[in-house]
């Protein structure tokens, strides 16, 4: 479908200086497209990024008979009295934000035929936890020939569901096959993301009745039908932090605005380890690099935890640290294929489990390398900023996935990138 293979070219050593504005949260505008399912007519999301998977949902919700338009960063939506109860697999193979239209479809139709999904390659990231929630809102399904078929024989209806990961995907299928359920719906153990209680909001503004959205136990009350609504989606904090890493990483001043620095408070506090000075305000975030960075331990968690989507870029930042770090990823498992890459431009990096040994290196050297997923991309790109030379990171459409405008923003704060 998207066939283009552009690479990303960066030529190191230049700090990066001034200001840059994030746009909404891929994982919560891909969440809010198909939450729209829930109720006919007009819905209008703003603050939503340009980007890939935007565009790849809009052809999901297409194809089940919506409308999708985008003017800037707002799109409208259109949603049919009787959407199409599927979501096709050439489709849903390119992002697994697309297995939510299962719990969105089994609510408003009573049946969802959907393709397993597929997306970034971490590894195993079984859905059994969706399907156990969904289960036991009184769901049932049938696999077969790669396409899970859901029906609700009986309705859904309220149930007390406990997960045994908080995983954001499950947490957020659940609650969209509730708001529309018989009776009550409690979700513990639920995840507790920002994009989750973002979620939970836009549902409320729709017409849901949900308690506890951004905490650990969330009650959901079925209500009979909801209502479209307008909604701003909340900053994406990953945008906001991975432009934060690359300041340091280049020993430069940048100031990100229009983020929420709360979203980011373990990682900013991890930063702040290293050496770097963090200024958290109100709407914004500025840093000031280390000359070098001191090693540091980390460990990812589900949030208010580290977040795994940022610790790439840390490991980039760690490579040229003034010692030895050590990374334990906790939440996939196969979150490791850009480390031979690092390794490729000099670093000195070797996995022994789920733990990453950084063992700090004087400089990197520029060459080619392999963007084989969307923090991947990025990571390559902040280690390419200070690597010696030039690198040319290869599957620049895999940053286009989760940053509206890298390139363009990364040029502004004087970076010297440019796509090949």
């Amino acid at each position: 479908m998207h066939e283009r293979v552009e690479s990303l070219r960066v030529v190191g050593g230049t700090p990066l200086e001034g200001e840059l504005s994030v746009l909404g949260a891929k994982n919560a505008a891909l969440k809010h497209m198909v939450a729209a399912l829930l109720a006919p007519g007009v819905h209008r999301l703003s603050n939503v990024p340009r980007i890939l998977d935007v565009e790849i949902m809009g052809s999901v919700l297409r194809h089940v008979g919506a409308t999708c338009e985008r003017s800037g960063t707002t799109i409208e939506i259109v949603v049919p009295e009787t959407p199409v109860p599927e979501a096709p697999l050439e489709l849903v193979r390119q992002m697994r934000a697309s297995i939510l239209i299962l719990g969105t479809l089994l609510s408003r139709t009573g049946e969802a035929r959907v393709a397993l999904p597929g997306g970034d390659d971490f590894g195993s990231r079984p859905i059994d936890l969706h399907l156990g929630g969904l289960e036991d809102l009184g769901a049932v399904f049938d696999l077969q020939h790669g396409v899970l078929r859901a029906t609700a024989p009986n309705g859904l209806h309220g149930a007390d569901v406990y997960l045994e990961f908080p995983s954001v995907g499950a947490t957020e299928n659940i609650l969209l096959a509730s708001v529309l359920a018989e009776g009550t719906t409690t979700i513990g153990n639920a995840a507790r993301e920002p994009e989750l209680a973002d979620l939970a909001a836009y549902l409320t503004e729709m017409g849901a009745d949900i308690e506890g959205a951004g905490t650990s136990t969330v009650t959901i009350r079925g209500v009979s039908e909801l209502h479209p609504a307008d909604h701003r989606v909340v900053p994406d904090r990953l945008e906001a932090g991975t432009y934060i890493v690359a300041g340091a990483m280049t020993a430069g001043h940048v100031t990100i605005r229009n983020c929420v620095p709360q979203h980011l408070r373990m990682e900013m506090s991890k930063l702040a380890d290293t050496g770097a000075t963090v200024t958290l305000g109100d709407d914004w975030i500025t840093v000031d690099g280390p000359r070098r960075p001191e090693p540091i331990d980390f460990a990812t968690l589900p949030f208010p935890g580290y977040h795994t989507d940022m610790h790439p870029q840390m490991v980039a930042l760690l490579s040229v640290a003034n010692g030895t770090s050590i990374a334990t990823e906790n939440v996939y498992a196969a979150r490791f294929r850009y480390i031979g890459e690092l390794n490729r431009m000099g670093a000195d990096i070797h996995t022994d489990g789920q733990h990453i040994v950084i063992r700090g290196v004087d400089e990197l050297s520029g060459c080619e390398v392999d963007g084989c997923d969307i923090r991947a991309a990025a990571a390559l790109t902040i280690a390419a900023l200070r690597a010696d030379g030039t690198t040319t990171i290869v599957g620049a459409h895999h940053a286009d996935r989760g940053y509206d405008g890298f390139v363009g923003n990364l040029q502004s704060l004087g970076a010297q990138i440019d796509r090949i």
